[in-house]
């Protein structure tokens, strides 16, 4: 064959395979596959290894799903409807494929019926709270290092584009897996190259061909998250909109700038399941006071959405903190995240217990207490406090002794308090007025060294074309206990310090500069990358990316203390292009 048929057929084959995709998936985008009649999956495209899914799926009532969504999710006469009948997401995952609708495939959605839709399909085909929990952490937008255990070859292939979180977090039939591969393919053609067909094919003998890594992560995935499980099923027969109205104690700490305590009013909102918050807090370090005020629905039962705005920045800040909680069995307590930020980067660590009579011990500031100090003021935050309140019934343990009571509020008791040079290391219980904080403070004799989290940072530049992603650190204090060893069983945490920070350059390259373009770092540790986009003043017009070591610097208040430093690595690379949602909105 000459070079010119060779390359003449190499198009056409070519041509052919990703006229075949390209097919298959716009069927996939259209409502094809899915559904098997009355409501069964239907048999698997037809991948390797694929089996026939008989899963019955779930009956489509809500009139605008069914209306704005049969024009290309055809609906049979049982009420079943192709895809979506088939799926289980959060509330999140729903918005995401509505959204994608929009954009893609030109359907109509006045926002008003689109959150009607979401809220139908998270509701009835949601996630129950032990499916939720092992990635709750995606619907929180926390930036962690998940491991998914249960099948190496799948996290490599899912985690070769986003997170595990993102797939953990749904329920499929086989058919809609395969089909949700399909979409992948066709809206990412480079999947197949980065991640789903690297590997496999024919073999090299004449056995049977070996499965391509999106054909393992297929049979994976339609094993360890069907469609019908007996988690969803006991939620569903006992899920109910919750009733959240009343009082709740707030805890939460915010990275940089450390704990804080308050209160959060809870009313019925307009409907079932939507409520009204008026939030009140102070943060332990310089006592700064904030107030919120927000909006939130619960879906699913426990998943709350809400957002809320600080009255104080009304003309500053319109969009305000988004809130991701879950609600515990018993609607007596929840927790999440509140977050902001271009890539929800910025955010606090949430807590709310329901108020009742008891009092309620949640906080102490400052939490570390030093051998051998005298008069040291120690506030103890919580609800339903007695105001009057003698020496003797605040107990921190054996060789920490209480002076005197300074002040007494319903949310707070001031004291102060002595501890004896030979007093034992370590955390100590607090128990007072009846109630007790497991761990509430931390006895300690020195500080040996100074940790920067997180120990590997990722900032994005932006604020021309994309937002910026910015990336906040502290700085925390340990004790390396009694074998003088750090990073053993017996080291003590001892707690957030403030420390001085700086920059230094990380050197990859002979004369590296990356120091000089990449941004800024204040001295409460969050740093704010540059502008995205070509830089005419540095070599080459490149990006303001690169890679810088982010130092904090400590001398510990013991006469004659050296001072201490911890660094972190801080990656800061180019915005996020590719993402579903719009960059000019926000969810």
């Amino acid at each position: 064959m000459s070079r010119t048929m060779f390359a003449k057929a190499s198009r056409s084959v070519l041509f052919a395979a990703l006229f075949l995709v390209t097919a298959n998936t716009l069927e996939a985008q259209r409502g094809g596959g899915g559904g098997g009649g009355r409501g069964r999956a239907g048999g698997a495209p037809g991948g390797p290894g694929s089996a026939s899914d008989t899963t019955t799926g779930f009956v489509i009532t809500d009139p605008a799903t069914r209306q704005r969504c049969s024009s290309c999710h055809v609906r049979d006469s049982s009420g079943y409807m192709q895809r979506i009948s088939y799926e289980r997401k959060t509330p999140e995952g729903w918005e995401m494929s509505v959204r994608r609708m929009i954009a893609l495939n030109n359907v109509k959605l006045d926002p008003a019926t689109a959150r009607s839709i979401v809220r139908y399909l998270s509701d009835h085909q949601g996630l129950a709270p032990s499916e939720l929990r092992p990635g709750r952490f995606e619907v929180e937008r926390r930036m962690t290092e998940y491991r998914y255990t249960a099948d190496a070859r799948t996290e490599t292939t899912c985690r070769a584009c986003h997170s595990m979180g993102r797939v953990i977090t749904q329920r499929r039939t086989r058919t809609e897996w395969d089909l949700l591969v399909a979409t992948h393919r066709s809206l990412f053609p480079d999947a197949d190259f980065q991640a789903f067909r690297r590997g496999g094919g024919p073999s090299a003998s004449d056995s049977a061909p070996v499965q391509h890594p999106m054909d393992i992560a297929i049979s994976h995935l339609a094993r360890a998250f069907p469609l019908r499980t007996p988690e969803w099923t006991a939620w569903s027969a006992t899920m109910r909109p919750p009733h959240l109205e009343g009082t709740w104690l707030l805890t939460g700490n915010e990275p940089g700038h450390g704990a804080f305590y308050g209160r959060m009013s809870v009313t019925r909102g307009a409907a079932d399941g939507e409520f009204n918050t008026q939030a009140s807090y102070r943060y332990a370090d310089g006592g700064k006071v904030v107030h919120r005020n927000g909006h939130s629905i619960v879906y699913t039962g426990f998943q709350w959405r809400g957002r809320s705005t600080d009255p104080a920045l009304r003309s500053t800040d319109t969009v305000g903190l988004r809130e991701v909680m879950l609600v515990e069995p018993g609607w007596e307590s929840m927790s999440g995240r509140w977050f902001t930020g271009g890539y929800e980067e910025i955010g606090l660590d949430i807590s709310l217990t329901k108020l009742g009579a008891n009092p309620l011990v949640v906080g102490v500031a400052p939490q570390a207490l030093h051998v051998g100090i005298r008069g040291q003021e120690v506030t103890i935050f919580g609800a339903n406090l007695p105001k009057t309140v003698a020496p003797n019934t605040v107990d921190f343990g054996p060789g920490v002794t209480i002076q005197r009571v300074v002040r007494s509020t319903p949310d707070s008791i001031t004291v102060q308090i002595n501890v004896d040079s030979t007093a034992a290391v370590g955390k100590r219980d607090l128990f007072v007025a009846g109630a007790s904080f497991r761990d509430g403070a931390v006895v300690y004799n020195q500080i040996s060294r100074i940790k920067v989290t997180p120990l590997a940072g990722l900032a994005r530049v932006g604020g021309v074309t994309f937002p910026k992603q910015l990336q906040q650190f502290d700085a925390v204090a340990y004790y390396n206990g009694p074998d003088g060893k750090q990073d053993t069983d017996d080291d003590l945490e001892i707690g957030r310090v403030k420390a001085t920070w700086s920059l230094e350059e990380y050197g990859v390259t002979y004369d590296d500069d990356d120091i000089k373009f990449v941004g800024g770092l204040d001295q409460t540790g969050l740093f704010t990358p540059n502008l995205d986009g070509p830089n005419p003043a540095r070599s080459s017009s490149r990006n303001n990316v690169g890679d810088v070591w982010v130092v904090a610097t400590f001398t510990p208040p013991d006469k004659g203390a050296r001072a201490l430093k911890a660094r972190a690595q801080l990656i800061v690379t180019v915005p996020l292009y590719v993402k579903f949602v719009p960059w000019r909105t926000q969810p």
